[in-house]
């Protein structure tokens, strides 16, 4: 496996444990809809979160939350809707990003922004 694809699945794996930490309930990981995919999809309280992981080895170019693009916002909400239609979804929902700095597989910062954006307003 490439380099750059291992350290986004450890990436993915810290924030699934960081989110299980904080009480979240895991309810997808890399969840599919068509082309689309959500990388966790977790339950806070009544609240459905869709969440988006972006794991960098280094910052030079920026912090790892600063690559989601408004294309991706796109994407994910579009995912959200055809997840929400074949949940039966009733509840509150947003959307968060967990960034991942990653200096080595055991050190590493995890910087998690809860409503880090609202698809259609921008």
């Amino acid at each position: 496996m490439a380099k750059h694809l291992e350290t986004g699945r450890h990436g993915e794996e810290i924030a699934a444990a960081h989110l299980l930490r904080l009480g979240f309930q895991i309810l997808e990981t890399n969840w599919r809809y068509r082309r689309l995919e959500v990388d966790i999809i977790a339950k806070e309280g009544e609240t459905l979160v869709f969440v988006e992981v972006k794991t960098r080895s280094y910052d030079y170019f920026g912090r790892p939350e600063e690559f989601v693009t408004p294309a991706k916002e796109r994407r994910l909400a579009e995912a959200a809707a055809a997840y929400m239609e074949k949940s039966g979804h009733d509840w509150a929902m947003r959307f968060d990003v967990v960034s991942v700095l990653m200096k080595n597989a055991t050190d590493y910062t995890v910087e998690h922004i809860r409503d880090a954006f609202f698809p259609g307003i921008g």
